[in-house]
């Protein structure tokens, strides 16, 4: 195993650990949570944990959790979500995130919003001392808006591009049918702003600015040839 995918293994089995017996978990989307989702699955195996349901963010999740039998959930079935755990793309030191790296960031929004306790796992790598620094936005859109939305975020000093599929003809689709711009912005100053001025835009559904939603952050590092997981 190479050595970014053991941290990814170190620190989602950590965040794991966490989730407690009869809890509602909002599942995340990405390598990282990948992990999360196995070793929920091992610990729900072995009776070290009982009666806990998952919220998918994605068809990705739902597809992960059924293989390592975690039973699903909806939000229409229950009142709560007690923890979600999710990955990132950037995380900035005020636990401020990019996401939607994989096309996902409106269910993982919607679902790492309503957590008590929103647990983010990554690698020392997405560590950022400003949102966008190595990483563009994600920003959700209407497939019938894309001309009039990218047109309106180069009045806001973005550069738009519709993303692209990788052994797909054309555009990468959403779980939720719509298409995905990707915006470079030369500086974020002000994400929780930003964040609101580019979902008031018509046929923007969502964008991967999560400004104040993190409770805690799981990073994996290798010290010494060792992989360590710290809290931020």
């Amino acid at each position: 195993m190479s050595t970014a995918n053991a941290m990814k293994r170190e620190v989602g089995k950590a965040a794991a650990q966490r989730v407690k017996s009869g809890s509602i978990v909002g599942l995340g989307t990405g390598s990282t949570t990948a992990y999360t989702i196995e070793f929920l699955g091992e610990r729900l195996k072995n009776g070290d944990l009982k009666d806990i349901k998952g919220i998918p963010t994605s068809f990705q999740a739902s597809v992960l959790a059924k293989q390592f039998g975690i039973p699903l959930t909806t939000l229409d079935e229950v009142d709560r979500i007690d923890i979600a755990i999710d990955g990132a793309d950037e995380v900035d030191p005020h636990k401020n995130l990019i996401k939607g790296g994989g096309a996902a960031h409106t269910r993982e929004k919607i679902v790492d919003c309503l957590a008590d306790v929103f647990i983010v796992v990554v690698d020392s790598s997405k560590l950022v001392d400003k949102l966008g620094s190595t990483f563009l936005l994600p920003v959700e859109v209407l497939p019938m808006a894309m001309t009039p939305v990218m047109a309106a975020i180069k009045k806001l000093g973005g550069v738009p591009e519709l993303r692209m599929g990788v052994k797909k003809a054309g555009p990468v689709i959403t779980d939720q049918g719509n298409f995905v711009i990707d915006v470079k912005f030369e500086s974020i100053d002000n994400p929780a702003e930003l964040e609101k001025t580019l979902n008031n835009i018509p046929g923007v559904l969502e964008n991967g600015l999560f400004v104040g939603v993190t409770d805690v952050v799981l990073v994996g590092e290798v010290v010494d040839g060792k992989t360590v997981i710290r809290e931020l």
